[in-house]
């Protein structure tokens, strides 16, 4: 069986769908990451969601924004997978889904993205290439990338 996405708009998710996502996004972020931080930021409602489902289980994640609202170019960001799949390399599934997904909805094939440094090479397999020092966004290590 392989991974199946869906593409959303904020207003387009079910309840469940919204809860599932917050679930995953925290689960990874917050706990796993010992990261204490703002993941509901009032940005949710602006992107177009990505969510990838494997035996019925939210198992990859990504959000979306048009250029000019995160970034100049347009971008993606919580990028997620969840812990129990990351064997499947359900990202590298996530990852071409979202840059499609980028250049259908909006038109565009400029991405930045806002990548924790530890994932360098495995954006640069997809076309990105580092355009920042290292900077901490909530005490871990990123560094900004482009396509």
């Amino acid at each position: 069986m392989e991974i199946q996405f869906k593409i959303k708009r904020f207003n387009e998710l079910s309840t469940s769908e919204l809860y599932s996502l917050l679930q995953l996004r925290s689960e990874v972020f917050v706990v796993e990451q010992n990261c204490v931080y703002q993941d509901i930021d009032g940005k949710d409602e602006k992107a177009l969601h990505i969510l990838g489902y494997y035996n019925g289980d939210l198992a990859a994640y990504s959000r979306l924004f048009n250029k000019g609202y995160y970034f100049e170019e347009t971008s993606i960001g919580r990028v997620v997978v969840s812990p129990k799949y990351r064997d499947k390399k359900f990202g590298h599934d996530l990852m071409r889904v979202s840059i499609k997904a980028i250049k259908e909805s909006f038109n565009e094939t400029a991405i930045t993205i806002s990548a924790q440094e530890y994932l360098k090479k495995f954006y640069e397999s997809h076309g990105f290439i580092q355009t920042s020092e290292m900077y901490l966004e909530d005490d871990i290590p990123h560094i900004q990338m482009k396509k």
